[in-house]
């Protein structure tokens, strides 16, 4: 063990739970989450359909791949899905907010991100089930689903871009122009 893996645990767990404590609020609305109910909604609001597989999605790839991050266990395959997640948290969410967080930006899930890539180049360290496991992930087998996970984040923001808006979501239909009205004879 190494100081460096005291700090690859350190970014793991931080990163990890975090990820896992935001998936537990979308999921049973613990520390003021939206709920499952309330998260399917704004699922809706950002033109994921169907709403329930992509809040479940998200969901999954936040708590489960946060505690499995958190933890060290299947490393690589947590990040992928983590990184596919922040993909689509920065670019669907907080894009439009621009950088600083006091205005929703994308400044903290950047964040959030730049350590999970960190911790694929890394490695999940001596100090993890992987390594208790005795299982060894090549760094091009890391980096590999890393680019899978931020290609599975884009996908998933380009469904919502391909299909066609809902009723609600839809601009209003162009009206035909007034009649002129009639000259007097």
């Amino acid at each position: 063990m190494t100081a460096s893996d005291v700090g690859i645990l350190v970014l793991r767990l931080v990163i990890g739970l975090t990820m896992a404590g935001h998936g537990s609020q979308k999921a049973f609305g613990w520390w003021k989450g939206s709920g499952w109910a309330g998260w399917k909604a704004v699922m809706t609001r950002m033109g994921f359909v169907p709403e329930g597989l992509w809040a479940g999605v998200a969901i999954g790839a936040e708590l489960v791949g946060g505690l499995f991050l958190a933890v060290g266990f299947l490393t690589p395959l947590a990040t992928m899905a983590l990184i596919g997640q922040s993909t689509v948290i920065i670019l669907k969410a907080h894009w439009p907010r621009g950088f600083w967080n006091r205005d929703n930006g994308f400044e903290f899930p950047l964040s959030l991100l730049a350590g999970i890539v960190a911790i694929v180049g890394a490695g999940a360290g001596a100090l993890s089930l992987d390594a208790a496991l005795g299982w060894s992930w090549s760094p091009e087998l890391r980096i590999l689903l890393a680019i899978v996970g931020l290609l599975g984040g884009l996908g998933g923001i380009a469904v919502t871009r391909l299909r066609k808006p809902t009723s609600a979501e839809a601009p209003p239909a162009p009206q035909p122009p007034p009649a002129p009205a009639a000259k007097p004879h």
